[in-house]
C-alpha cells in the first residue's frame, strides 16, 4: 500500500493529539495532585512535574513531525502563525511582569494568561493564514 502526503498528515496529526491529551492529563496531575492525591508529596510532586516534562518532550517531537509532514504552503502558513504569537508573547508578557512589578496591576501575574494569549494568536493567525492563501 502507497502512502500518501495527505494519509501521513492524517497520521501525524493523530499522533500530535496524543501527545498533546497526554501533556494535558499529566500537566493536570502536576498541578492538582499535590493538594488533592498525595497532600503535597514532594517525591510525588517531582515525579509528577518530570513525567510532565518528559511527555512534554513527547508532545514537540509530534508538534515537529506533524509540521514536517505539511506541504509548503501550510508550513508557510503556521510559521507565520507562530512567529507572530512568539512576537506577541515576548511584547505582552514582557509588559504584563512589568504591570506586576510595577503594582500597576492588582493580582499577580500569571503565565496561564500568557498561555492562553500565545494560543489564541496562533489559532487566529492559522485562521487568517488559512483564509489569506484560499
Amino acid at each position: 500500500m502507497i502512502t500518501t502526503r495527505k494519509d501521513t498528515l492524517k497520521q501525524k496529526t493523530k499522533q500530535l493529539a496524543f501527545w498533546t491529551g497526554a501533556w494535558l492529563i499529566t500537566m493536570a496531575l502536576s498541578s492538582f495532585g499535590p493538594k488533592l492525591l498525595w497532600d503535597f508529596n514532594n517525591t510525588y510532586s517531582i515525579m509528577a512535574i518530570m513525567l510532565n516534562v518528559l511527555v512534554g518532550i513527547g508532545m514537540i517531537v509530534a508538534n515537529k513531525n506533524h509540521i514536517l509532514s505539511m506541504d509548503e504552503l501550510e508550513k508557510k502558513i503556521h510559521l507565520e502563525a507562530m512567529a507572530i504569537a512568539l512576537g506577541i508573547a515576548v511584547v505582552a508578557g514582557l509588559a504584563y511582569s512589568n504591570l506586576d512589578i510595577s503594582n500597576v496591576i492588582s493580582g499577580d501575574a500569571e503565565i496561564s494568561h500568557l498561555v492562553i494569549l500565545c494560543s489564541l494568536t496562533y489559532l487566529v493567525g492559522i485562521l487568517v493564514g488559512t483564509k489569506r492563501y484560499q
